[in-house]
């Protein structure tokens, strides 16, 4: 049996009991870092060992993994952080896993992209996800170009290294839209940062980007004052409204 098993995206405290109780009882957890899951691992005082499943290994170590639970044993996949096959490269093995016949059991938990989402003031409703964007900024235009007739709101993540240019590239794309960048979700500085690309540039004028974000956006014609982002700065539970 193969369990995708979500981790805490931030606050240890956010494992399930029954993701807690899996990965105290299968016969292998296997991890998108052995060196960053250890920790949670030894919070939870689980003993089950760990193998590396990341990137650039999945086709050389899968056919092991499979075979392991053809043979009734039972394996867990963990991502470094949230839900596994949100960003990571969970997709190969589970495929692999149905061809074998091998069951899949997917637990619910946590999840970068949602937990922004319902906290975000955008509609919710209905959204798309598009993960990490290009690292060229060529395709990052070429995408927004394509979003410009977006009634959803577009959910993706992104690095501090690049937050700077690419909210650059949504206000030159979009204009003045709804924007809301979330920031060490679930951790003691968490922040939901909400106005238009242009006054979020200049939040981040006095303050070097840090951190992991998700980046959130409606381009469905909905105003920031109809969303209630054009308030003055709202310091209250870390959310910033600009």
């Amino acid at each position: 049996m193969l369990y995708l098993a979500p981790t805490p995206i931030g606050n240890l405290d956010d494992i399930t009991i029954r993701v807690k109780k899996i990965l105290c009882e299968v016969d292998l957890i296997i991890a998108e870092d052995t060196r960053n899951s250890a920790i949670l691992l030894k919070r939870i005082e689980s003993k089950v060992k760990m193998k590396s499943y990341h990137d650039h290994n999945e086709t050389k170590v899968s056919e092991n993994f499979i075979e392991f639970m053809k043979s009734g044993k039972n394996i867990a996949l963990i991502t470094d952080a949230g839900t596994p096959g949100i960003a990571d490269p969970a997709f190969y093995i589970v495929r692999e896993a149905i061809k074998n016949g091998v069951k899949i059991v997917s637990l619910p938990g946590a999840s970068a992209f949602v937990t922004a989402l319902v906290a975000s003031g955008l509609p919710s409703e209905r959204f798309i996800f598009e993960n990490f964007l290009p690292p060229k900024s060529a395709k990052r235009k070429k995408i927004f170009e394509g979003l410009k007739n977006e009634k959803r709101t577009v959910i993706f993540y992104e690095s501090p290294y690049r937050i700077i240019k690419v909210l650059q590239e949504m206000d030159d794309c979009f204009g003045d839209i709804p924007v809301v960048v979330a920031r060490e979700l679930t951790k003691i500085y968490e922040e939901f940062i909400r106005a238009t690309p242009k006054k979020i540039l200049k939040f981040f004028e006095k303050r070097t980007p840090k951190g992991e974000f998700v980046v959130l956006f409606n381009a469905s014609g909905i105003t920031t004052r109809e969303l209630g982002f054009d308030e003055e700065n709202d310091e209250k539970n870390g959310e910033k409204k600009l």
